[in-house]
């Protein structure tokens, strides 16, 4: 199996790397041309327990320039995803299958705009991995990684990338209701990622006040609301997810606090963002998302207009 990922940041790097060790065909194809020509020259070199692993792998910047693929992964940033779409559309043949395992609400609705529906598959994965520098990634954590048919059917193409997974070493399962798997990640990534990008704190420190952990909790319970109105099951308790969550990865910086310490647009749009539009739809209020939106909003223009 061909397999092409669109997106060779942290988590395309931890993929491809794994993937690629295990005997399989894959590219990584991104436009940071630095961090390609390093993978092109010397390999990736990927940190894992405090060893590091060099691993031989195919890169370049140009999809088109691939021919056909099997499987095409995006791991791109979602305000990314139209136009990595738009340049793999190259690599389509009559049975390419097309797999999101970004963050956020909404990634297969673009694909399947541009994509036969019948070929884009959803994904959800808690992996962990930091981009340190151009052609070296950390394996930062260790979860499960869940595939799903929009259509909710066990199909055999699905079952053969799951097994490709398994291979590699990535634990993963096949769900036939992968949108609550989305959704129970996304509500982890709301009671945490903005709120603490805004405090500049690590995800364990939002334990520590009661301030905090009240707010984590009226984000969720807003968004928990919206996925009952839409008819999404959650399992378990939401809030006590979210707790655990921000208590295990406590030493972390979250990637949206990154995001606003490098000055970089986040992905608030399809996290917090994504309940306030999903409320709208509804005609529910979700002030909390709203506010913790727009405050991430106004500080991504205070960089991006200066």
């Amino acid at each position: 199996m061909k397999t092409v990922i669109i997106g060779a940041g942290a988590m395309g790097g931890l993929f491809g790397g794994l993937l690629a060790a295990s005997g399989q065909e894959v590219w990584l194809v991104d436009v940071w041309k630095e961090h390609i020509e390093t993978l092109r020259s010397r390999g990736l070199t990927l940190e894992e327990k405090g060893q590091e692993n060099l691993i031989p792998i195919h890169a370049t910047t140009d999809a088109a320039s691939l021919g056909k693929a099997d499987l095409v992964i995006l791991f791109v940033k979602t305000y990314h995803t139209e136009k990595a779409v738009m340049d793999s559309l190259g690599l389509e043949k009559e049975d390419t299958v097309f797999l999101t395992l970004q963050n956020g609400l909404g990634n297969e609705e673009v694909l399947c705009k541009r994509i036969d529906p019948k070929k884009v598959l959803l994904g959800v994965t808690n992996q962990g991995a930091t981009l340190l520098g151009p052609g070296r990634i950390r394996h930062a954590g260790w979860g499960k990684t869940y595939l799903g048919e929009l259509d909710h059917r066990m199909t055999e193409r699905i079952s053969t990338i799951a097994h490709a997974f398994q291979k590699a070493g990535i634990e993963t399962e096949i769900s036939s209701d992968i949108q609550s798997l989305v959704w129970g990640k996304l509500l982890i990534n709301i009671g945490i990622n903005a709120l603490a990008a805004l405090l500049r704190i690590k995800n364990g420190q939002l334990l520590d006040y009661p301030e905090t952990r009240q707010v984590m909790e009226l984000l969720v319970s807003e968004a928990m609301e919206v996925a009952r109105r839409k008819g999404v099951r959650v399992e378990g308790d939401p809030i006590e997810k979210v707790m655990a969550v921000a208590e295990a990865t406590r030493t972390n910086r979250c990637s949206m606090g990154q995001d606003l310490d490098n000055r970089r647009v986040t992905e608030i749009d399809v996290i917090n963002g994504a309940v306030v539009r999903e409320a709208e739809r509804l005609g529910i209020e979700v002030p909390y998302n709203r506010m913790i939106t727009n405050l991430i909003k106004v500080i991504e223009r205070t960089y991006l207009q200066g």
